[in-house]
């Protein structure tokens, strides 16, 4: 997907975070206004098999709610503010699911879906979401990602074309990943945290032709820094920032 557009490219990590609540339509939409190059959210599903879009495996840090998602039912959910938490101006803004985020932006945007199943690797989220996609007809319009290789592998199985990259832990943790469960060989992209990022690593992954696209980046001066270093692209809260910092970069 990211080889669509020049780099480097600006995702909204959540959509626009900084300025809406996390992966709710309003966030999505901003990010569209702000010019991002793509919005990443994460997916996981209800009890009834729904794909909806939140980070957490818990409703509480951003809904009105409580509960595990995977025990909660949509309609359940649907009746959780997921707004109010960030601002009184969000107030009833509520968790959308993948086909409502897919009708607001889908013809608007590109989108990396995180495939955030990791409590729960083994509850079919994989091909509900691969299933939707279909269904929208976005298969040219969407990107995977997650920390689990098996998620990529699965969803490269069941929709060949689509792009996966594989997110890695910051810090130790990535060793242990690396050697737990090495990324699949046909990986688009590759996603580090920004603290793990070094020149080094970046010229590796050209060579073995994959881009490198940094998760959260909001400060100025570290967008910079990365951007110097070659990176492909960012996941910044502030698409704002981050398309006024990346002008000076575009290839």
């Amino acid at each position: 997907m990211f080889r669509q557009i020049s780099t480097p490219v600006i995702i909204g990590h959540r959509g626009a975070s900084a300025y809406a609540p996390e992966n709710t339509l309003a966030a999505f939409k901003l990010a569209v206004d702000q010019s991002a190059g793509a919005i990443e959210f994460d997916v996981k599903l209800t009890s009834d098999g729904q794909v909806v879009i939140i980070h957490d495996r818990n409703v509480s840090r951003t809904t009105n709610g409580q509960g595990l998602v995977a025990k909660l039912t949509l309609n359940e959910i649907k009746q959780l503010d997921a707004g109010s938490w960030y601002s009184s101006d969000f107030s009833g803004e509520r968790v959308p699911t993948l086909d409502e985020v897919f009708i607001e932006v889908g013809n608007k945007i590109l989108m990396n879906i995180e495939l955030t199943n990791y409590t729960t690797p083994y509850d079919g989220l994989v091909d509900r979401v691969v299933e939707i996609v279909k269904k929208n007809n976005m298969e040219k319009r969407v990107f995977f990602s997650s920390f689990l290789a098996m998620n990529l592998k699965k969803a490269r199985k069941r929709m060949p074309g689509c792009g996966i990259g594989f997110l890695v832990y910051p810090g130790p943790a990535r060793l242990i990943q690396r050697w737990l469960q090495p990324p699949p060989r046909s990986i688009d992209s590759i996603h580090p945290h920004c603290g793990s990022v070094t020149t080094q690593l970046v010229v590796h992954e050209h060579r073995l032709g994959r881009r490198v696209l940094v998760y959260t980046v909001n400060q100025p001066d570290e967008m910079r820094r990365l951007l110097e270093m070659g990176v492909d692209g960012i996941f910044t809260d502030d698409p704002l920032t981050g398309n006024r910092v990346a002008s000076k970069f575009n290839q």
